[in-house]
């Protein structure tokens, strides 16, 4: 918690900092990329750094952070946290990055507030950078040891996969089934979970993206055994002033059976019984409870790894599932969707499409639509993923409809992930 002397400072210059806090970022990226050109090639996602996105998530981050301490002295925003820690786990943040981290920011601080940043504004943003990077790197040691991976080890981050299948999903969706390249076992995950997976593109930079994992391979939509993984890939196409996806459009041009990919230990912590700290004590929370999943995109691959475990544990407490897309030939995984709902004992789904075929319900076009569903059973427990827009919708609409807010849990993808709240 930050002293109370800090606390008054901070509030005191948080209009201020936050005003400036986009300058901030752009000049402490500058910095920070100058000083260590090898963070953007292999670290950082390139993309979002050239559409300016992971500089508005991070000035997001630290006004949240900061916002968070002073209106809750007495509580850390742990969802956040969790969240934030699970990246950083899943791309190998080392420890001693935060204080490479910390000199560049700080230095950028003081350059655009200049004299603004006497030593009591100083010392007391340092407190709040430090709460949340040690709070980080604390909850980040624990995600390590889980996975039996050293913080900070680099090459122990990562570890061979072979490609033993490609399936086509859609136009540009495609799944890639995986398997230990040494034989060894494949760690277990949690179905919600995802892997980062590392490229090594045609400049040299080995660049790093997020992947659900979408089977659990033992019999389930994973094929070729129990030591199979599977994700799937949407193809990302740069749109009028943003970039096309370089990992994406990697792995859909270049990976085929037989090749090798380096891919992470599963983190995240969108799984069945909740998200945060205490998902692993709340586990059993789901087992006899309602549950809605609700998913937009490509934001349906990790609603596929949770119906498969629920069909498989005979889940028989209403599941209502609910899908938003362009169409249904852009409808990702939708035959597994359609035959893991159907294997439910009190499983119902909803599928939302803006250019939907002939004899669609009327009611079910367009965007996500609750008001569509029937009453909601009392008790529910949601699980969201999908762009941020799409989740801010369907969660209102939730609480309208009488879903406690600490039940529901949602996943963000990309840069929005440092900007949610839970």
């Amino acid at each position: 918690m930050l002293s109370e002397q800090s606390a008054a400072t901070v509030r005191a210059t948080l209009p201020v900092v936050g005003a400036a806090i986009g300058e901030i970022t752009e000049r402490f990226y500058d910095r920070l990329f100058t000083a260590h050109p090898e963070l953007l090639r292999d670290l950082f996602n390139r993309g979002n750094q050239a559409a300016g996105t992971q500089r508005q998530a991070l000035a997001g981050s630290i006004a949240a952070f900061a916002t968070h301490l002073v209106e809750h002295p007495d509580e850390r925003p742990d969802v956040m946290l969790n969240r934030i820690a699970h990246k950083h786990a899943s791309l190998g943040v080392a420890p001693d990055q935060y204080a490479t981290v910390h000199h560049h920011l700080f230095a950028a601080i003081v350059e655009v507030l200049g004299d603004a940043v006497t030593p009591d504004v100083a010392a007391a943003w340092d407190d709040v950078y430090w709460l949340m990077a040690n709070a980080l790197i604390a909850i980040e040691a624990r995600l390590y040891a889980g996975q039996g991976v050293t913080a900070g080890s680099g090459e122990a981050t990562w570890r061979e996969w072979e490609v033993v299948g490609r399936v086509e999903e859609t136009e540009d969706v495609a799944t890639f089934r995986l398997r230990p390249a040494d034989g060894a076992a494949a760690p277990g995950f949690r179905p919600g979970q995802y892997v980062s997976v590392q490229v090594q593109l045609a400049d040299g930079a080995r660049q790093i993206r997020q992947y659900s994992l979408t089977g659990a391979g033992s019999g389930g939509s994973g094929s070729g055994g129990s030591e199979v993984r599977q994700i799937c890939v949407k193809r990302v196409r740069g749109e009028v002033g943003t970039p096309d996806g370089e990992v994406s459009n990697h792995l859909h041009a270049r990976v085929r059976e037989g090749d090798v990919l380096r891919v992470s230990a599963p983190y995240g912590d969108l799984v069945l019984g909740g998200t945060g700290a205490h998902a692993d004590a709340d586990a059993d929370a789901d087992a006899d409870a309602p549950l809605l999943l609700a998913s937009a995109g490509i934001g349906v691959t990790p609603m596929i790894a949770m119906l498969e475990q629920l069909a498989a544990s005979g889940h028989r407490a209403p599941v209502t599932v609910v899908h938003a897309d362009r169409s249904p030939a852009e409808h990702a995984l939708r035959a597994d969707h359609e035959a893991y709902t159907a294997k439910l004992p009190n499983g119902s789904a909803y599928f939302f499409y803006e250019r939907p075929e002939t004899g669609h319900p009327a009611e079910l076009t367009g965007y996500a639509d609750l008001a569509a569903l029937p009453a909601i059973p009392a008790g529910t427990r949601a699980y969201l993923c999908g762009p941020l827009p799409f989740m801010r919708a369907v969660r209102s609409q939730l609480l309208e409809r009488g879903v406690a807010a600490a039940d529901i849990h949602y996943e963000v993808f990309g840069p929005d992930l440092w900007l949610a709240r839970s």
